[in-house]
Formats: structure tokens, sequence, C-alpha cells
């Protein structure tokens, strides 16, 4: 007579510091020690050009005129700053640039988002040919001059909203974030609708929540390309007291070189270079302060958009 016994059940360990964790092998600690090395080499790299500019702006004239690269200045000065903001020109070109990407970034963001969101729904009709015609746009553009005739033509020229329409949708950015809208949940919508919500309800209380981490990064996307204004600004707008920062900055680079250009508008006076580098830092600075807060939902937001569909 012969009994069924079960085989004993041996525990297994398994070896690691914590709960999912890797074996720290040999190999392993010295490919995070080269990456870190690696890593913190670039950004050192990157880094550079802006202690340049920095250190620069900082520095004295002779300083500059005998260093070609300054990282750290002997002699502190801040006169190339008291100089740019004692004059009431580099404010006014703050405050435009301020209104075009505050404005133009809240303009984009919402036109984008109502286009995105229709043009996800696949029972819209005419949806495909639409988004033809949108991604065709990323290859083809009317060009400079048709782009001028048509601004002319709403009598858009000196307006400072010659800077927002006619860029109002970047076709990239509607991309991303139709593809984001793609990948939520059709049920949550269904849901929503049952419980007595509009279209537009579904999108305010449904949708616009669960798209933050797209929204941030489109709304980085539009305010860097809002901020650094310059061609646009160059074609359609002639008042000086409308030009954005970078505009005032070309100016000030044309005069600080000798080049022939209208003094009238923009007063340099000695070191140039100090003040040259001084309107770049100040003119680089609201975006890195901007930067940190939306970091976190850039990534997030960039690839989710551009995996999906």
């Amino acid at each position: 007579m012969t009994t069924d016994v079960a085989p004993a059940t041996v525990p297994i360990k398994f070896r690691g510091k914590g709960k999912g964790s890797r074996a720290t092998t040999p190999g392993r600690r010295i490919f995070a020690v080269i990456n870190v090395i690696v890593l913190t080499a670039f950004a050192l790299i990157c880094l550079l050009p802006f202690v340049n500019v920095l250190a620069s702006s900082l520095a004295t004239p002779g300083e500059i005129a005998t260093t070609p690269f300054i990282l750290f200045p002997k002699t502190f000065t801040l006169d190339a700053y008291q100089y740019i903001l004692s004059t009431p020109t580099i404010f006014r070109a703050m405050g435009v640039s301020a209104f075009v990407t505050i404005v133009g970034t809240f303009v984009s963001l919402v036109l984008t988002a109502f286009m995105a969101y229709a043009l996800s729904k696949k029972h819209l009709k005419g949806r495909r040919i639409i988004n033809f015609m949108v991604v065709f746009t990323m290859l083809f553009s009317g060009g400079m001059i048709p782009t001028f005739m048509v601004v002319n033509a709403f009598g858009l020229i000196d307006s400072l909203w010659s800077l927002i329409l006619p860029v109002a949708i970047n076709a990239f950015n509607f991309v991303i974030m139709r593809s984001f809208f793609q990948g939520i949940p059709e049920s949550l919508e269904e849901a929503a609708r049952i419980d007595g919500c509009s279209e537009f309800g579904v999108f305010l209380r449904i949708v616009l929540p669960l798209s933050l981490a797209s929204i941030a990064t489109i709304g980085l996307f539009y305010a860097v390309y809002y901020w650094n204004t310059y061609q646009s600004a160059i074609l359609y707008i002639n008042d000086s007291s409308k030009w954005p920062m970078q505009v005032l900055l070309r100016q000030i680079v044309i005069v600080a070189s000798g080049l022939n250009a209208d003094e009238s508008s923009v007063d340099v006076v000695p070191p140039a270079q100090s003040i040259k580098m001084a309107v770049i830092f100040v003119a680089t600075l609201p975006m890195l302060v901007v930067y940190p807060f939306v970091q976190r939902f850039f990534v997030k937001g960039a690839l989710i958009g551009s995996v999906k569909g």
C-alpha cells in the first residue's frame, strides 16, 4: 500500500537588498561610475557657454579685451546691468516679450487642445483629411511672402497680434496632444456622458485634468517659441517701441559690432561687449526660472504623446 506524499515546499531566497532589486556586480558599479562621469562632463560642457556669458557681463572692459574666454572674472563690475536697467528700453522690450509669451501661449494651448480633442475622435467625419492637411504643413508651408501678404491683408502690421495669430497652432505640438488624447480610455468619457455631461463638460472635467502633463509640455514649447520670437517681429513690426527682447538684442549686437545701424533707437555706451552679454543673460533668465516648475511634466508629456497612435 502506497501513500502519496506532497513534496515539501522549500523556500527560495533571492539575493538582493530589497524587493525587486538586482544584485550589484562590479560591472554594474563600474558602469554607474562611468555613466555619472560622462553625463557630468556633458552637463558641464553645455553649461560653459552660459557661464561665459554671465562672467563676461560682470567683467571689466580691459579683461574682456585681453581674455577671449572668461569663466570667472578677476574684477566684478555691474556697470552693464546698471546701464540696461536704468533705461526704459529694456523694460519695454521685456514687457512686449512677456505679453506675447503669456497671451500667445494661452491662445495656442486653447486652440491646439480644442483641435486635437476634436480630431482625436474616430467618429468625426473628414477627420483623416483634416489631419493630413495639418501634417502636410509640417513639410510644406506658404512661404515668407504669402504669409506677409496675409498678415498685411488682415491689418496686423505693427500689431503684437501679428506675432501670435499666424503661428497660433503648431502642427508638431498638435500631433503630440492629439496622440495623448487618443490614449485616454473612452470608457471614462462614456461614463461622464451617462452622468449627464455635455461634450464640452467631458473635455473640461475629464480630459483636461488627465492631460496636465501633455499640456504643461506643449505649453513650455509654445512659451519658449514666443519668448524667442525674432523673424516675425523683424517682418511685421516697424515700430521700435513694440520690439520684443530678441529684436532689441539683435540691435545691440549690430551696434556693438560696429556696423551701420540706427543708434537713435538703442543707445549703447562702453563697454559694448559687457552690455551685449548682460542683455543675453537677462533675455535667457525668465525661461531658466520657468523650466524647473514644468520639468517633471516634460519627459512624461512628450514621450506619452509621441509613442501613441
